[in-house]
């Protein structure tokens, strides 16, 4: 007979991180068990309609020893009307599904939370590191830093080890948002004006991200129930060089000119896109320190990284 493999539920298991998360677990040994939304017909799957404070966990942690929180309320058109949505995904959601998990005598719990809960930039301060004063920016954000901080309580009280992983803008085949009209811009041709953007941004690959996740579960902390870890590639650039490399993956030619920072922050922020101001002209470096210190190493290099985001055949 074959020994039984550990059992993780991965949840959002259908998104952008997730349909990268959970195959890089399969392949470390995990029986993967995926929550979704709508039902996809594959086996390892349980549908969860809706996550909030009364969500029926109990068939889907049946057997469980670890779960990979992935699921999230990220973005909403009318954010400042819908307070209410992000608490009961973010926040309300997240703590009843851990606390199902410790009444289903789950092992570990790792929630994907968000740099955001630093702020926006750290221009003209050091590195942010896991220690820093929460600034957590925009509803996003909040919600995050509140699910963090419930997450803690509730690791003091039990034996269920609790992992924080606060990522920067990941990207990888199949990312949307603004790593998505980036690469579309680059595909046709479009001239961006970023070139007199001077720097330093943190981001992060899927690859990566999954890497770190999958290195976690197998090595979690025997001293601590609550551990929280900044988590990026190791190579940290500035918006137009950024720009260059994602160009140099695909084969293009950036076409990069050079609109004075001030006047293209005034354009964004009247177009009513301060999040896309800070996350092009802003800097946002990261100490990785405490990750690499768990003995975990990226696994590809940003070039590396970015070329598997333009692969179809990225899994």
């Amino acid at each position: 007979m074959s020994e039984r493999k550990p059992v993780v539920l991965v949840t959002g298991a259908s998104g952008f991180v997730g349909r990268h998360v959970a195959p890089a677990l399969a392949r470390e040994g995990w029986s993967v068990r995926r929550a979704v939304r709508s039902p996809e017909g594959l086996d390892d799957e349980v549908v969860i309609k809706t996550i909030g404070s009364e969500t029926d966990w109990t068939a889907a942690l049946d057997g469980v020893e670890a779960v990979v929180h992935l699921a999230a309320r990220v973005h909403h058109k009318q954010e400042e009307h819908a307070v209410q949505l992000y608490r009961n995904v973010n926040i309300a959601g997240t703590l009843h599904l851990a606390r199902s998990a410790v009444a289903a005598s789950v092992r570990q719990f790792i929630f994907v939370s968000t740099v955001l809960v630093h702020g926006r930039s750290n221009e003209g301060r050091p590195a942010f590191s896991e220690d820093d004063v929460l600034t957590p920016r925009g509803l996003y954000g909040m919600s995050k830093a509140a699910a963090e901080a419930g997450l803690k309580t509730l690791a003091r009280a039990g034996d269920m080890k609790i992992s924080v992983i606060r990522p920067p803008l990941v990207y990888g085949a199949g990312a949307k948002g603004n790593f998505a009209l980036l690469a579309r811009a680059l595909s046709l041709g479009l001239p961006l004006p970023f070139g007199a953007i001077r720097n330093q941004r943190a981001f992060l690959a899927v690859q990566n991200l999954s890497s770190f996740i999958a290195h976690r579960l197998a090595h979690p902390d025997p001293a601590s129930n609550f551990e929280i870890f900044l988590v990026a590639d190791r190579e940290q650039v500035s918006t137009p060089e950024f720009v260059e490399r994602l160009a140099r993956a695909s084969g293009k030619s950036p076409r990069l000119f050079a609109m004075p920072p001030d006047l293209l922050g005034a354009l964004l922020n009247l177009m009513g896109r301060r999040d896309t101001h800070d996350s092009l002209i802003g800097s946002l470096e990261l100490n990785l320190s405490k990750a690499i210190a768990t003995g975990w190493q990226p696994q590809v290099t940003l070039d590396e990284g970015l070329r598997l985001a333009l692969s179809v055949q990225d899994a």
